[in-house]
């Protein structure tokens, strides 16, 4: 199996976004997947891509041997003509990497200047030597269509005439409205075996954050860390008039350059930033080593909700700013809008099946959290659903809207007033241009949403004003919504109780036939593989029957989402050692769930050691086929339940997906109210999957309660 070698072919080709996009397809289907840098600056530490890759995908090598030598180094043998010498070395450590992984990705030098003669043939040499596959890296960003294709010309040139081995070319950051014209000439432009990928032009990609400055220019934080740092610099602005004259100048997204003496600068531009007059401003770059004012330090210090960093550096305005306009854009770890920009543009115009099938990746039987995350949004933007946020004001889901929308996973729709949600987007930076935003006070849909609550709760004796009252309401509107078709799924809980969730989902959608009550599911992230957790969040005390409900349903919606279901019904004794109305309940829910299901691979009682521990499986029910092996556990109650995925979670650095609601006709899903922006990710993600499932199974007229079954 041939490692990758992904070559720049010149300056600013913005090859990190297509070494992002190869190691997150790459490592979702193979953990042993490693990362490679044959030159780097100064150290691997200060390797920006390096330090990305690295916390992203949580490498197991220590930094040492992800790194062939430095750039002094290598410009010392390339001086002194031992360039034959420093290609062993970076082989060497190259092979030592490579035999302890499936596949490296080896991401190539960055043409910054420091080594001048190591160009794009050093690359290439390098590629067969470390007999890679070559993926080449064309600038289009601020090319003519000409200009790229020739460029993309050359670096074939030159690869064939060292005998490079093409896995895929790419052309990066062309201008949207040229992306099908370039495409369709290159195409003819080389042999039909080699891939050519053309990806557009993504604005929030190329300009830096305040924190990329931060690093750059090495500056002192003086306000303003966390997402501060993350903001899009779009623009700076040197501040050296008055204030009535510099407010005329600010543009969104602008930083402001100015001497650190300017009190009045510092004012205006915190002011102008949280008026709804004028522009957001992404921070303040303080020059000259100079401190502001003394009562100015302490309003800054008292600083709690501003989102403008303020920086400070040593150097004068102009020396400053020059620097500020040779920074390049990069990615940094943590940069969660620019990853998945990065990941949007490059799963959008990259056949990755096709790529992942001419690599020939070894699948892994391990699944790590990143892998299942990986393979959740591969799925749900397959069939993009439509799904709706009730909660269109708080933060950690407009930045998860806005993630979601980067990488193109699903439809949204906000619901909340449309001047508090856009005044908010604005406030954060965020980009979520086209996103409906609904009032359900003013809609037009609410008198048809209401008509059809009161139709369907009447025999409840509401009255045609109750209807009208509850739509009001942004759980009972977004459920309407799901009910009526106007949307796939909802996904609300990051500012409202379980119960306000899901009550009208339980009034409206109600359960799909055959499933008697609605239960939750959590999707337990290992380190290396997904178990499922049910039911943690819904039913406090379930009777035989609806622990034998929950089991099936639990086994329905782990084959759903790729896992094999082998079903334990957990008790405080395995198999027939045990006594007592608790475990008599477990006893009788297997009856009736072998009953109604016979094809399922189910056990019970017993205990959790039991049904993860081969060992312990061995000795207490050896003739078991799931013992040992299980993937579902049903917990007893929800007290056992809910205790044990927190204490997992927190013990075991686990990621916990969920609660994933089941049984409803049609997909809703809650939030914990300390949920991240992540759990909203993943939880929005899902719900499309369970949405997709629900439509492909009306379509087929399957019962959803043989989900699950094992064919022979």
């Amino acid at each position: 199996m041939q490692s990758v070698y992904i070559a720049g072919a010149g300056s600013g080709s913005g090859k990190s976004v297509v070494v992002l996009g190869f190691m997150e397809m790459l490592y979702a289907v193979n953990r042993r997947v490693g990362f490679f840098r044959p030159i780097v600056s100064k150290s691997v530490e200060q390797d920006n891509l390096t330090t990305l890759i690295r916390s992203r995908y949580d490498l197991p090598f220590s930094p040492e041997m992800l790194y062939g030598c430095t750039a002094e180094t290598a410009s010392h043998l390339v001086a002194a003509g031992h360039y034959d010498e420093l290609l062993k070395m970076i082989l060497n450590k190259f092979k030592m990497l490579e035999e302890n992984c499936d596949l490296v990705v080896c991401a190539g030098t960055d043409f910054d200047g420091l080594v001048p003669s190591l160009e794009f043939d050093f690359n290439a040499d390098l590629a067969n030597n470390l007999g890679c596959n070559v993926v080449v890296v064309v600038k289009g960003f601020g090319r003519s269509p000409e200009e790229a294709l020739e460029a993309l010309y050359m670096a074939h040139e030159s690869m064939r005439n060292r005998g490079g081995d093409f896995l895929a070319s790419v052309i990066n950051g062309v201008d949207p409205e040229h992306v099908e014209t370039v495409k369709a000439r290159a195409r003819k432009l080389l042999p039909e075996r080699e891939n050519v990928y053309v990806l557009p032009r993504q604005a929030a990609l190329g300009m830096p954050t305040v924190g990329e400055i931060r690093q750059a220019l090495d500056c002192e934080c003086l306000c303003g860390d966390g997402d501060a740092m993350n903001q899009v610099v779009s623009n700076y602005k040197i501040a050296a008039m008055e204030v009535p004259d510099f407010l005329s100048y600010i543009e969104d997204g602008c930083l402001i350059i100015t001497a650190g003496d300017r009190s009045d600068i510092i004012l205006a531009s915190l002011a102008a930033d949280v008026s709804s007059s004028f522009p957001r401003v992404a921070g303040l770059l303080l020059t000259g080593g100079l401190q502001p004012a003394e009562n100015v330090q302490r309003l800054l210090e008292g600083l709690r909700r501003t989102k403008v960093s303020i920086l400070r550096v040593p150097t004068d305005t102009f020396t400053t700013a020059m620097k500020v306009n040779g920074i390049e854009a990069t990615i940094l770890p943590g940069d969660e809008r620019k990853i998945a920009a990065g990941l949007g543009v490059f799963e959008g115009h990259v056949d990755v099946e096709e790529l992942r099938a001419r690599i020939a990746v070894r699948h892994s039987d391990r699944t790590t959290p990143l892998m299942f995350e990986y393979e959740l949004v591969r799925r749900a933007k397959t069939r993009r659903q439509r799904i709706v946020l009730p909660e269109g004001t708080d933060e950690r889901i407009l930045r998860a809207a806005e993630i979601l929308t980067l990488r193109q996973v699903v439809d949204l729709t906000l619901l909340g007033d449309p001047e508090k949600i856009r005044r908010r987007i604005g406030e954060l930076g965020l980009k979520l241009n086209g996103i409906p935003i609904i009032d359900p006070t003013t809609a037009p849909d609410r008198e048809r949403y209401a008509q059809t609550y009161f139709e369907l709760r009447k025999h409840k004796c509401i009255s045609e004003q109750m209807a009208h009252d509850a739509l009001e309401d942004v759980s009972y509107f977004g459920t309407m919504m799901v009910h009526t078709g106007d949307a796939d799924g909802m996904v609300s809980g990051a500012l409202h109780t379980t119960q306000h969730t899901i009550r009208p989902a339980f009034e409206i959608i109600k359960t799909k036939p055959g499933v008697k009550l609605v239960s939750s599911v959590f999707f337990m992230c290992l380190a290396d593989q997904v178990l499922v957790y049910g039911d943690c969040a819904v039913n406090p005390n379930p009777t035989s029957e609806d622990l034998a409900d929950i089991a099936i349903t639990s086994a329905g919606t782990a084959a759903a989402f790729g896992i094999e279901p082998r079903v334990a019904m957990l008790s405080y004794s395995s198999g027939s050692s045990g006594k007592g109305a608790d475990v008599e309940r477990v006893r009788e829910a297997v009856r009736i769930a072998r009953e109604r299901r016979p094809d399922l691979k189910l056990e019970g009682p017993i205990q959790y050691d039991a049904a993860v521990d081969i060992g312990v499986a061995r000795s207490k029910m050896p003739d078991s086929e799931v013992a040992g092996h299980a993937t579902v556990f049903i917990f007893p109650d929800l007290n056992t339940g809910n205790n044990t995925y927190k204490a997992v979670q927190r013990s075991a650095n686990a990621v916990a997906i969920g609660p994933v609601l089941q049984g409803l006709n049609k997909p809703v899903n809650d939030l914990s109210r300390g949920c991240t922006v992540t759990d909203i990710v993943n939880t929005v993600t899902i719900t499309a999957i369970q949405a997709q499932n629900d439509h492909a199974l009306a379509t087929a007229g399957v019962d959803s309660d043989t989900i699950g079954a094992t064919r022979d």
